[in-house]
């Protein structure tokens, strides 16, 4: 089961959110069909969108984030709600790279390093917040870490990881990411880097200890608040009928004519909505 712990740490001073995402990487395994290095670039971007989205105020408000670089992997796109209904997807799935000299997948090579990441909440007001920043590594997490640095001015420390089995499954996924709170002092923020500077087998650590062991062994015993986040597409043909309409009569008739029908798939859960001329008349 996917799960988010969060927690108030070293006199509250530090926030620490502790993520296993292992059910949710699969989920999108099984959905695109990814190789292990596509799994875990979508993965890791899946598991810090979770945290973000954690963190926006009403169920109805929604994140859509994009890492756009020129990796072998291309686009990465995942959206989120405030009742953590997580979905994504990667351009070129099937992407694939020779592992690393220290034996890991290539991540930074399947994102590529020059490129934009994008943020955009939408939490029913006018206009909804946008962000971005430069991609640092393409290895996500030090991506992210930037755009909080210099798109929000929140100092925040990110470690995250997917391992994927020899039969291409995901046997653990998740992150640790740390924030200072307003008026941390020195000595907090100390504790925090020492812990962050452990964790850099994260996947290793979900596999084995799961996420509350991750807190017991790293900080002890903490307070936590659970949360159970779920890769959930939300699109429904009435959704896509709605879409539909916007376009207009003519337009969609025209579409007919050609094609003889309307195919509309759904790149987060690869769902195929077909609509013939007779469902068109009906729309109108």
């Amino acid at each position: 089961m996917n799960k988010l712990l969060k927690s108030l740490i070293f006199n509250d001073q530090i926030s620490l959110s502790v993520l296993d995402t292992t059910d949710m990487v699969n989920d999108a395994i099984k959905i695109h069909n990814l190789t292990p290095l596509t799994a875990a670039a979508l993965g890791r971007t899946l598991t810090v969108c979770t945290f973000m989205s954690s963190n926006l105020k009403n169920q109805s408000d929604k994140l859509s984030v994009t890492v756009a670089g020129d990796g072998v992997g291309g686009k990465i796109t995942v959206c989120g709600n405030g009742n953590l209904d997580m979905r994504g997807f990667i351009d070129n799935p099937q992407a694939d790279l020779p592992l690393r000299a220290d034996g890991k997948l290539d991540v930074g090579g399947c994102v590529g390093k020059n490129g934009r990441l994008t943020v955009v909440r939408s939490m029913g007001l006018k206009d909804p917040y946008s962000g971005s920043a430069q991609l640092v590594s393409g290895e996500i997490a030090e991506d992210f870490t930037a755009y909080y640095a210099f798109s929000e001015q929140q100092p925040t420390a990110i470690a995250l990881g997917v391992k994927i089995g020899t039969d291409g499954t995901c046997v653990g996924a998740g992150g640790v990411i740390m924030q200072a709170m307003p008026g941390a002092d020195d000595g907090a923020i100390c504790m925090a880097e020492d812990v962050m500077s452990q964790l850099d087998n994260v996947s290793t650590l979900i596999e084995t200890i799961g996420a509350e062991g991750i807190i017991d062994k790293f900080i002890g015993e903490v307070k936590s608040t659970e949360y159970f986040p779920k890769y959930n597409c939300l699109c429904t043909r009435e959704y896509i009928e709605k879409v539909l309409v916007s376009l207009g009569k003519d337009e969609l008739n025209d579409i007919i004519e050609k094609q003889g029908n309307i195919t509309v798939d759904c790149q987060f859960c690869n769902k195929k909505y077909v609509f013939n001329a007779e469902d068109v008349d009906k729309l109108f």
